[in-house]
């Protein structure tokens, strides 16, 4: 029978109402109060009475209701949770687009994830200039707009343009030479970046053939991705065939050979850490000779730099501004990040022709309507490298006391073995290398020289780099001086990320695009590879637009270790001066890598003031 529905009333009866002859039209709604007395009689009697008529159709009634209903519930709510994706779309795009972060968010997923746990205390390690640098961000405010802070200082680096692209060597490699050379790369995106572009030259130095690298699987970055997986083989393999010959696979005879057991393989142990060409000369080149393949296992930062002639160094620059381009997929990935980062909906530089290529989108957020006359919005890009591994492996203290010497302790037995090893019979003092500079910034000191060098708390900071030690106690003095920090994983929704999910090295792809792509880029470790690859890349394809900041990490150290009786001024003083010597414009130095500092013979070239160009 149809539901029958009662609603309580005042004076305890309640009405009845049939919901099939509610459907059948509005001439009975109510038929009756039950309860005691002659009215609850005659409300029954009319009851009896109405069923009697609709016995026929009772049945019909019941099915066509139940389908109605289950209708009406199903629309509604369709219609709430396409109206709750419209909203929540619209939320994220307009924060993106206007920066507009409210006082609650935090930015990061760690913090997000800490916001509702119990508060943790902040992990300070210099609260009298912690104090007046939130002072000091705060009363910038007025300055937001200063542009001193947002372009390269000194006119001379636009003078110096690229021009790896316009040569090849001299001769065009041929297949008749003395053989294949096989590479299998170790570490993270960034080192074996690094080890292709070297095993290009070393391939060009020996006459030889290059099979395309393979990369080795790591305990740490735990990232299966081949090349094919990261950058467009293709392309690579056109772009360099005047220069050097590059096939995907080993000839099928030479497949089946043990390298190790025939003397082919040849591993780091075996060559200098940034050996001369005369060392691959002497020892690779007879093992190819005589077998015709040699396989170099790891070769992590095998190939020095002064000693390499200019046309093979033009082949690095050559490898890494221009033939290394990431997979489409991730092009697209990164060109969509950029794009909410600035809140435009179109591309703007030179720098992002070479990261994106084709796979540039042009409208983003699907609204063909989109409003860009005011410009880009402009954001600073912070590599924080702070992360466990970086903090164990330096041997530095960093204020958590007895229980972070354990912790770091038992990380360096679990990962580093070696290492250990080596500590066991010396005594290592944390204070000396801290003095030397050897210790990794804490998110508070990077924060502290962005204060010092002007940025106001309202800056929009994209935030590189892995999970942080320490978590949020860690990042709370930065966020206090910054709020508005972010990362790929605010910017990007977890089902745009998810393709990359479990690939660590093509998430670090992003990492690099958003650094590369950034207004202003502040690197806080000096031998990171992340941060020497993108500062390279902004020399190189900036056109003198794109500054980056760089500490020197010992002249810092020892600017902290005065904070007790240094002034706001005073700090602000020696930060900027210390900053600004990184900035000046200068060829490469000696013994320093293209990959950071390109300006160098055969990578590129200075227009004088008379118009004639070097190199």
């Amino acid at each position: 029978r149809p539901p029958m529905e009662t609603r309580p009333e005042r004076n305890g009866g309640a009405f009845l109402i049939d919901r099939a002859a509610e459907m059948d039209g509005p001439y009975v709604a109510v038929v009756g109060q039950a309860g005691g007395g002659e009215g609850g009689r005659v409300g029954a009697t009319n009851i009896g009475r109405l069923r009697q008529g609709k016995a026929a159709r009772g049945g019909a009634n019941v099915t066509s209701w139940h389908l109605r209903v289950f209708a009406v519930v199903v629309g509604v709510m369709g219609c709430l949770l396409l109206a709750a994706s419209l909203v929540m779309s619209a939320l994220h795009q307009v924060q993106f687009r206007n920066g507009a972060i409210s006082v609650n968010f935090r930015g990061l997923q760690e913090l997000k994830q800490n916001f509702v746990r119990k508060e943790q205390s902040e992990q300070i390690m210099h609260e009298r200039l912690l104090q007046m640098a939130t002072l000091a961000t705060s009363k910038n405010e007025s300055d937001s707009g200063n542009f001193a802070l947002w372009e390269e200082p000194y006119k001379q680096a636009r003078k110096w343009t690229p021009c790896a692209a316009k040569y090849t060597l001299e001769e065009e490699p041929s297949e008749d030479n003395n053989g294949f050379i096989l590479v299998s790369a170790n570490g993270g995106l960034n080192q074996q970046r690094v080890a292709v572009c070297n095993a290009v030259v070393v391939a060009a130095l020996l006459n030889a053939t290059l099979v395309l690298p393979r990369f080795l699987h790591s305990s740490v970055w735990k990232d299966k991705s081949q090349f094919g997986d990261i950058y467009q083989e293709d392309y690579f393999v056109n772009y360099m065939k005047g220069d050097v010959l590059i096939v995907k696979d080993l000839p099928s005879h030479l497949q089946s050979l043990d390298l190790e057991a025939i003397g082919s393989q040849i591993t780091d142990n075996d060559i200098s850490k940034e050996a001369e060409p005369s060392e691959f000369i002497r020892t690779a080149l007879p093992v190819l000779q005589k077998n015709g393949v040699v396989h170099f296992l790891g070769f992590g930062n095998r190939l020095g730099f002064d000693s390499v002639p200019a046309d093979l160094q033009r082949l690095r620059c050559r490898c890494n501004f221009h033939a290394l381009k990431f997979a489409p997929e991730i092009q697209k990935l990164g060109s969509l990040l950029v794009q909410r980062l600035r809140g435009v909906s179109a591309m703007q530089t030179e720098m992002d022709t070479q990261l994106f290529g084709s796979n540039m989108l042009d409208r983003p957020f699907g609204d063909k309507s989109t409003d860009d006359a005011g410009g880009p919005s402009r954001y600073l890009a912070l590599h924080l490298r702070f992360e466990e591994d970086m903090v164990a492996y330096s041997l530095c203290e960093f204020g958590g006391g007895d229980e972070e010497r354990r912790e770091l302790q038992a990380f360096r037995e679990t990962h580093f073995p070696a290492l250990v090893a080596r500590l066991r019979n010396t005594t290592v003092s944390p204070e000396e290398l801290r003095s030397q500079g050897r210790c990794p910034l804490t998110p508070e000191e990077a924060g502290l020289i962005l204060a010092a060098l002007g940025y106001v708390r309202g800056t929009f900071i994209y935030v590189a780099g892995s999970q942080i030690y320490g978590g949020a106690t860690r990042l709370r003095p930065l966020t206090r001086l910054y709020p508005n920090l972010v990362t790929k994983e605010d910017i990007l929704s977890s089902d745009e990320l998810a393709p990359l999910k479990n690939f660590s090295s093509r998430v670090s792809a992003l990492d690099f695009i958003a650094c590369a792509s950034s207004d202003v880029f502040a690197v806080t470790d000096s031998g990171s590879q992340l941060s020497s690859l993108v500062s390279g890349h902004r020399v190189y394809h900036g056109r003198g637009r794109a500054p980056t900041l760089h500490p020197n990490r010992k002249r810092y150290a020892q600017i902290l270790s005065e904070e007790a009786g240094i002034e706001w001024a005073g700090f602000q003083k020696r930060v900027r001066t210390m900053v600004d010597e990184y900035k000046r414009v200068r060829a490469r130095p000696r013994g320093r890598t293209v990959y950071r500092q390109p300006r160098t013979p055969g990578c590129m070239c200075r227009a004088d003031d008379d118009g004639s160009v070097d190199f």
